[in-house]
């Protein structure tokens, strides 16, 4: 299942090729909502490359015309009317979300700096930092595990205040063009922003042009990788209680 929609008529949307097999994508109804999908010889799907993107595929090409509830990859049933029992089940969850992410649009921002550097600007900057290292050079105590430690504490310290003042300038720039955002963990110690907005879509343009503003604010010192449409992963909650149906 690639997700739900509000549809009382079947819709077509191509074919597609997930576990190998191209299989046409069709609607399986139950009142005036939809779930799209198609047929699978396999229950449990390999999380490969050319799977996730021929998932992706599809649910971009419904978003052309339809507001969707996207199911994660991998949610499978054995039938259509176990499709349909899950829909009646949760009817009302479902015209809600639609209703509230009709219009909407969701995008990724993943923020990355270049730590070393930072690192190296705090040692000559930042008054506390600069002092203990000084001391340290003068001491010639670079080499003791204590001396290295405290550093490294208040290297981290100052890190994550920095970090956190940066996210904060960020979101501020950002938040007059949206509806609504989420902080997701950053990946790895090079990103310090890992967020998802809800945009509507007619702002599509002020939101993109607020990013552009914010990424030249900070010049080369931050790195902003800006990824979308996609349809409300973020927003969306009720997925999981597919899945669980489905599992049920």
């Amino acid at each position: 299942m690639y997700g739900v929609i509000e549809s009382r008529a079947p819709v077509g949307f191509g074919r597609s090729s997930i576990g190998g097999v191209s299989e046409d994508v069709y609607t399986v109804h139950y009142g005036d909502i939809a779930a799209v999908v198609s047929r699978t010889p396999v229950f449990i799907f390999d999380p490969t490359r050319d799977n996730a993107l021929a998932h992706e595929h599809v649910i971009e090409s419904v978003m052309k015309n339809y507001t969707i509830i996207p199911m994660s990859f991998g949610t499978v049933f054995r039938t259509d009317d176990d499709i349909r029992e899950v829909l009646k089940s949760i009817y009302s969850s479902l015209k809600d979300v639609l209703k509230q992410m009709t219009g909407k649009l969701e995008f990724g921002l993943k923020v990355t700096w270049d730590r070393d550097r930072i690192i190296e600007e705090l040692q000559r900057e930042h008054d506390e930092i600069h002092r203990f290292h000084q001391e340290l050079t003068r001491k010639h105590l670079q080499s003791t595990y204590f001396a290295r430690m405290q550093l490294g504490r208040m290297i981290d310290k100052a890190l994550a205040e920095l970090a956190a003042n940066y996210v904060r300038e960020i979101y501020d720039g950002l938040r007059a063009v949206c509806v609504a955002s989420r902080d997701n963990k950053p990946i790895g110690d090079k990103m310090i922003m890992n967020a998802a907005f809800l945009i509507q879509k007619a702002r599509e343009a002020e939101f993109d042009a607020a990013v552009n503003r914010v990424a030249q604010k900070f010049g080369d010192r931050l790195n902003f990788k800006y990824t979308g449409p996609w349809p409300p992963y973020n927003f969306v909650n009720i997925r999981l209680k597919l899945e669980r149906g489905g599992q049920g």
